[in-house]
């Protein structure tokens, strides 16, 4: 039996293929207050606006490619049972080709009825205001914006709590509540952090390996060593 690998990817996995990370330093998002765009209030404030931006953020996104550190967790999954929760709303790690993905913030190639939440439809055009579901509702981006609800966490508490491995990639685990989901790992499970500047010291968890590199990078070295350890323990 495969050992359950599990990995929490953020913006910096995507940065490599040629996404912007959530927000710059100022705190704008693509010069936008993210009070504007990305949350209930401001859709209700403008909803053109709001729909406008993620139209550019979803033509963007049809306009780049997945990366090699999607490639690389796709052929541990030769290897792994492999389960990716994600912060991100692109479709980069699917693309790539890996088989269990969880988006906690939604997906941005889907819209949802405003009326019922349950109601996902694929999307990859432009939405605009006129655009309804069968209910005669006005469609919405299916994101997860502040102040909302994270339908998907109790199903990436589940995955995090039978993984025998636990990958952090690209993300400075300061969001919640995303950020929650390494302390529902059993104990002394091996968690590898991989990111160019990292936010946390070698001594803030147990068993924590630290590779300060890009996603590209280094889930090549973690690929070498998760299968050197593999070897080593048969």
């Amino acid at each position: 039996m495969k050992q359950k690998l599990v990995v929490l990817t953020g913006a910096g996995i995507s940065a490599e293929s040629g996404i912007k990370t959530f927000r710059d330093a100022d705190g704008l998002w693509e010069g936008h207050d993210v009070m504007e765009v990305a949350t209930p209030e401001g859709f209700a404030k403008n909803p053109a606006l709001v729909l406008d931006f993620y139209n550019q953020r979803r033509r963007q996104l049809l306009e780049v490619s997945p990366n090699k550190a999607h490639y690389n967790l796709v052929e541990l999954e030769n290897h792994f049972e492999v389960a990716i929760i994600t912060q991100n709303v692109d479709d980069l790690h699917e693309r790539a080709g890996s088989k269990n993905v969880v988006h906690l913030h939604g997906e941005l190639l889907k819209v949802r009825s405003t009326k019922n939440p349950t109601n996902i439809i694929s999307w990859k055009n432009d939405l605009n205001l006129g655009d309804v579901c069968q209910q005669n509702s006005q469609l919405r981006p299916h994101i997860v914006w502040f102040g909302e609800e994270v339908p998907m966490l109790e199903k990436a508490i589940e995955i995090t709590d039978k993984a025998a491995i636990l990958v952090i990639i690209g993300t400075s685990m300061q969001v919640y509540p995303a950020a929650s989901l390494v302390h529902y790992i059993q104990p002394n499970t091996p968690i590898y952090f991989i990111d160019p500047n990292p936010q946390i010291s070698a001594n803030q968890f147990r068993n924590l390996t630290i590779i300060d590199e890009l996603a590209s990078i280094g889930t090549t070295i973690l690929h070498d060593l998760l299968l050197q350890n593999k070897r080593a323990t048969k």
